[in-house]
Order: C-alpha cells, then sequence, then structure tokens
C-alpha cells in the first residue's frame, strides 16, 4: 500500500503540471482568433506585441509563482500549498471566459502563469520527500509526463471545441486537481520541521504501508529527523593522509560555522555537495531550455503551417503532443533501470542530429512535408526520452531537504526568465533567421547538453539522499 500512496501523491502532483500544460499551449489555437481584424472574442483585435505576450507572459507570472512558492511551502505545508496554488489558474480561465478586453487576457494569462510556475517548484519538492529511492525515478518523472499530457489535451481540445468549451475544460481540469489534492497526505519532512512528531510518524506509515510502531517507521523516522537537523558536512577533499591535519583544520571551520544557524540560501553556496549539484542542475535545466522545445510547443501549429504546409497542422500538433507524451513515458519506465546519464546523453546526441535534419529539410525543402512532419516528431521523442525529463527528476533528487526549496526556487526562477525570453523571442527569430536557422541554433545548445552530461552530471541511480551527497561531495568534476 505504501507506494501506492507515493504514486497517489505523484500523480496528484503531476495532474498541477497538466495545468500548466494546458495554460502554455491555448495560444497555439487560440492567437489566430484574437489578431483577426472581425474577431468576434475580443473588442479590438491583438496587436503583434500584444500576441506575443499571451504566449510569454506565463513564463513572467512563473517567477513570482517560484518565489511565493517557497515560503507558501514553509508555512502552510506541501498539501495545502498545492491547494492554494489551484485558486490563481482557476481564476484566470474565468476572467478570460467573462472578457473581450485583451488588457484583461494579458492579465489572466500572468495570474495563470504564478500557479504555472508554483506547479513546477511544488511538485519535485513534495514527490521527493515521499518517494523511495527504489521507485524515486520513475515517480519524479510523473510530472513531466503529465505536462505533456497536459499538451496533448489542449491540442484535442483546440482540435474538436469551440472557444468557450476550451475554456469550461480548463476550469474543470482545475477543479478537479484542487479535489485530488485534498485527498493527499501531508509530507512527514514539512511534519518534522514545525516538530509535529506524531504526526510525521503516521504520514511516514501512510507512504510506507507498515504500522506506525514497525522497524520500517521507526528507522525512517530516525533518518529524517536527522536530515532536518543534519550534521556536519566536510568540506570535499582528496583523502590524502599527508594532508590530514589540514583537512582537520577545515573541518573545524565548518563546524563553526555551522554552529552559527546558516540559512538555507548560505547553506546552499557553502556546503561545496550543495553548490555541486547546484551548478549540475543549473546547466542541464538551462540547455533543455536553449533546445526551444517550449518555443516549439507554443508555435506548433505555426511552425507545421511553415513545415508541413500540406498536411492539417491541427492533426500534426496532437501527433506532436502524442510523441512528447510517448517520450516522456518511457523515459520514466526506464530511468530507474539505465541511471541518469545514458539516457540524457543518448536524448541529447539524437535531439542535436533531428534539430541539424530539421534545419537543412526546411532551408533546402529537399525532402516532402511529410518527412519533416516526421522529423520533428522524432524531435519531440528524442528531446522527451532525456534531455527534457532528467533535469527535473534530478532537481527533485540531488539537494538535501534543507536547501531543496531555495535552491529549487533559484533553479526555476531561471528557467521561466529563459522561457520568457525564448517564447518572446522566437518569433523574431524565425523572421530574421527563418525557421531553419532557429533550429540549427537549438541544435548547437544540444551538443553542450551532451557535453555536461558526460562530464559534468554524476550518476544517482537508486541512491539515497545521503550517498548522493557523498557522490557529489567527493566526486571531482572532469
Amino acid at each position: 500500500m505504501g507506494k501506492i500512496h507515493q504514486a497517489h501523491t505523484s500523480l496528484t502532483c503531476g495532474l498541477g503540471n497538466m495545468l500548466t500544460g494546458l495554460l502554455y499551449v491555448w495560444p497555439s489555437y487560440t492567437i489566430v482568433h484574437f489578431t483577426k481584424t472581425d474577431t468576434e472574442y475580443l473588442n479590438a483585435p491583438m496587436t503583434e506585441i500584444e500576441s506575443s505576450l499571451v504566449g510569454s507572459l506565463p513564463s513572467l507570472g512563473a517567477m513570482a509563482g517560484t518565489v511565493l512558492v517557497g515560503w507558501l511551502m514553509s508555512i502552510f505545508g506541501r498539501q495545502k500549498t498545492g491547494l492554494i496554488l489551484a485558486f490563481p489558474m482557476l481564476a484566470s480561465w474565468l476572467m478570460i471566459d467573462l472578457t473581450r478586453s485583451s488588457m484583461v487576457i494579458l492579465i489572466a494569462r500572468f495570474l495563470s502563469g504564478v500557479s504555472g510556475g508554483g506547479f513546477l517548484v511544488h511538485s519535485p519538492i513534495f514527490i521527493s520527500e515521499v518517494a523511495e529511492p527504489s521507485i524515486r525515478g520513475t515517480l519524479a518523472s510523473a510530472p513531466m509526463t503529465f505536462y505533456c499530457i497536459g499538451i496533448l489535451v489542449s491540442y484535442l481540445m483546440g482540435w474538436f471545441l469551440t472557444y468557450r468549451y476550451i475554456i469550461w475544460g480548463n476550469l474543470v481540469c482545475c477543479i478537479v486537481y484542487a479535489a485530488l489534492m485534498i485527498t493527499v497526505t501531508e509530507s512527514p519532512v514539512y511534519l518534522l520541521r514545525q516538530n509535529r512528531e506524531e504526526e510525521a510518524r503516521l504520514a511516514i506509515s501512510h507512504y510506507l504501508g507498515g504500522s506506525v510502531n514497525s522497524k520500517a517507521v521507526l528507522e525512517e523516522f530516525s533518518r529524517l529527523k536527522e536530515q532536518v537537523v543534519p550534521a556536519v558536512e566536510l568540506v570535499a577533499k582528496d583523502p590524502d593522509q599527508s594532508e590530514k591535519q589540514k583537512l582537520n583544520s577545515e573541518i573545524n571551520d565548518v563546524e563553526q560555522q555551522t554552529k552559527d544557524k546558516m540559512s538555507p540560501m548560505k547553506m546552499l553556496f557553502v556546503s561545496p555537495a550543495s553548490r555541486r549539484a547546484f551548478t549540475t542542475v543549473f546547466l542541464i535545466l538551462s540547455l533543455q531550455v536553449m533546445m526551444g522545445m517550449i518555443a516549439v510547443q507554443v508555435y506548433a501549429k505555426d511552425i507545421f503551417t511553415h513545415a508541413a504546409p500540406n498536411l492539417s497542422s491541427h492533426f500534426c500538433s496532437v501527433m506532436f503532443a502524442s510523441t512528447l507524451l510517448l517520450g516522456s513515458l518511457i523515459n520514466g519506465l526506464l530511468l530507474d533501470k539505465f541511471g541518469r546519464k545514458i539516457p540524457l546523453i543518448s536524448s541529447s546526441i539524437a535531439t542535436g542530429v533531428c534539430l541539424v535534419g530539421l534545419g537543412f529539410f526546411i532551408q533546402t525543402s529537399i525532402a516532402p512535408a511529410w518527412v519533416t512532419a516526421l522529423m520533428i516528431l522524432f524531435f519531440c521523442f528524442s528531446f522527451m526520452s532525456g534531455a527534457g525529463s532528467v533535469p527535473y527528476v534530478m532537481l527533485a533528487e540531488m539537494f538535501t531537504s534543507e536547501v531543496q526549496s531555495v535552491a529549487s526556487m533559484i533553479l526555476m526562477e531561471w528557467v521561466w526568465l529563459l522561457n520568457f525570453l525564448l517564447v518572446g523571442v522566437f518569433p523574431f527569430m524565425i523572421k530574421f533567421l527563418g525557421v531553419h536557422g532557429a533550429f540549427y541554433s537549438f541544435a548547437l545548445f544540444a551538443l553542450f547538453d551532451c557535453l555536461v552530461a558526460i562530464f559534468v552530471v554524476p550518476e544517482t541511480k537508486g541512491l539515497t539522499i545521503d550517498q548522493i551527497q557523498k557522490v557529489l561531495l567527493y566526486r571531482p568534476l572532469k
């Protein structure tokens, strides 16, 4: 039963990411209605800048949500924060449903981004605190899988439903998420931080599937309690006996620092293992964004129109989302078997090859339209089978509980800023570089991601958080 409860929490958190997928894809098939001179949904058609902001403003709102969610989780806990995050998203769709003003729609898009950014920080933290190492990779990939489900559902709604029914469908999904979050049990890590030890033991019992007084529950309780009040972390050194005296002196310095109650922010950058984890995740998250998938998601319909004008753009978009979902599912199934490095390396290579191929086919028109469309689908599958999913799994598992919230907040702030800039600039990249030039640019970042995966990323498959910290502490960067 314990693994069922862990899966229940992970899937519920993942549903929040599904709402984010729904949110981001909506402009792909809606912008055309807002920019028409005879638009029936607005008082006046949107300008070029306004239509660009419809796609990019959620990323800006997500930056605010990323800062807010850490504070909310520290005060209200993981379960209540999940509920709170549903309300800005719900309010934004209500605003869009009731307005004919471009400005109100832009405000609503910003507001929905607050929830979207919160979900992407909230999910990995909550899941990492309840998932056991043997299935952590699979459960930690659930948010990205549900994000892809959201993309697929949104494209299907855009194909078959009218404007109003699409909005109402999003409202229903928000309500379902909130209802499921009510049934989730609070994280034992949060309960221990609040000195609610009896409730923490009950939560551990719930997620492990044993009685409150069982050996497994008591051992996990002791482990988490030590984690909440961490032991001194040693400075990374080559364990050479000749430097023992110097090492002991440095240990004493670290012990003195630990006595001063360090804030999570200070601990993140003072601790050698946390610094290395931050650097690693920062690199792979940044490169993941710069491979261009978020821009392709938002403008998929237009890209397919350029790349494969003879094919139905709605059909191509649905196939695009289905391929994303398939890649994410395969990644989730294989992460706990093949680890993190192999999927990340192979995915980056395949993604780079697909991007170069796409640029060449679009530039030369040497291949039929269906070949170009198929190459876009290969790109989606390659990306989600590793490069698009592994960074978020590593975000969930590489940090100790003391610094997890602040590290996630900073990293996701950066991701959302990159998303905002990339989505906003992408239409102009197409205008000045062409679609093929944009794809060539993204391919360079796929190459960099492969190099980082080979030389920087450690293997964390099946390791506990303490073992991961030791790997980070003593493994030199090549």
